[in-house]
């Protein structure tokens, strides 16, 4: 399924999730932000995911057999996404109380990131509508 819709799809669907996850944790701190003693949570993710994604997929699949060969990069077009399946964001307790100017920053930062991903994916489903309208012809 993934080579119809492409194979970055699922990766894109998982860290809109987490976006959206990250979202929902900021409207919370930000619903608690007059409760005495209430921490502020944040939700990290970005360094697992490239973690996840990106150097144990590449050990696996690429070798240098040369001290002279360049070290790969990662390939979208390769990726399967099973590292996904068991990746879990970590949520973190701050020390602080809730900041209204840091968790509506991290609110902007964050929809902008999710509207660059839906972005994306849309763009993926405007190549299969574009061939399904076009049919044959």
């Amino acid at each position: 399924m993934s080579d119809l819709y492409g194979a970055n799809t699922p990766l894109i669907a998982k860290v809109m999730d987490l976006r959206l996850e990250r979202q929902n944790l900021v409207v919370s701190n930000l619903a608690n932000i007059n409760i005495p003693g209430y921490k502020a949570r944040t939700l990290e993710f970005e360094n697992q995911l490239q973690q996840a994604i990106g150097s144990q997929e590449m050990r696996d699949n690429l070798s240098r057999t040369s001290g002279k060969h360049v070290p790969g990069t990662f390939d979208v077009e390769a990726y399967k996404g099973e590292s996904l399946k068991e990746f879990k964001p970590r949520t973190i307790y701050g020390a602080d109380a809730v900041d209204m100017d840091k968790e509506m920053t991290t609110m902007a930062k964050n929809s902008l990131m999710y509207n660059a991903l839906t972005t994306v994916m849309k763009s993926n489903f405007d190549g299969i509508q574009k061939v399904i309208m076009d049919g044959g012809r």
